[in-house]
């Protein structure tokens, strides 16, 4: 199974674009800062962490504002084919302040 969800501050939003069939497409970066515990041990985790939304998670964008919590659930892959850069693929936007969630 590959899913995975995470939270983090919104630190990037790239302008809305459409791809060649239509399909409109939202790129962001997610900064997570968080703990977890790792072979007994605590563990400090700091990552960022590219994110695409399309078709209707893509409208979005409006709610959006640099500096937003959101979680983000969804699947990895390459970033492009071929790509050893992985990329999160968004099934599931929450904004963690209001809790308004969209699903694609």
């Amino acid at each position: 199974m590959n899913r995975l969800v995470i939270t983090g501050e919104l630190l990037e939003l790239s302008p809305i674009r459409t791809t060649p069939a239509g399909i409109p497409v939202l790129e962001f970066r997610l900064f997570h800062d968080g703990e977890t515990v790792e072979a007994g041990t605590p563990r400090r985790i700091q990552c960022d962490i590219s994110v695409v939304a399309m078709a209707e998670l893509a409208g979005m964008y409006k709610s959006l504002k640099l500096g937003s919590m959101l979680e983000v659930e969804g699947f990895i892959a390459p970033a492009r084919k071929g790509s050893p850069r992985l990329r999160l693929h968004a099934t599931h936007i929450r904004l963690v302040d209001t809790d308004q969630t969209l699903n694609s």
